[in-house]
């Protein structure tokens, strides 16, 4: 697993309390929450490859051709 690194986040009440509800219907801390909606939106826009993959420093979270787990035009 990756290294963690701490970052300070602004956020709106209302959204911070939706997230709050959320995370406690998932069994999660809103820290693991705000990690899993970030990490799937990551993944949906191609930017890691995905679900646990951390993006490479490298290739900027790029895939070869071809590859499956993301979306794209039909092979």
């Amino acid at each position: 697993m990756s290294e963690k690194k701490a970052y300070p986040l602004r956020i709106n009440a209302q959204v911070l309390e939706a997230l709050q509800r959320w995370a406690d219907d998932e069994l999660r801390s809103v820290n693991a929450q705000i990690e899993y909606v970030l990490r799937d939106a990551l993944r949906k826009a191609g930017r890691i490859r995905g679900p646990g993959d951390d993006a490479p420093e490298d290739g900027a979270g790029e895939a070869a051709p071809g590859d499956p787990s993301l979306p794209g035009p039909p092979a």
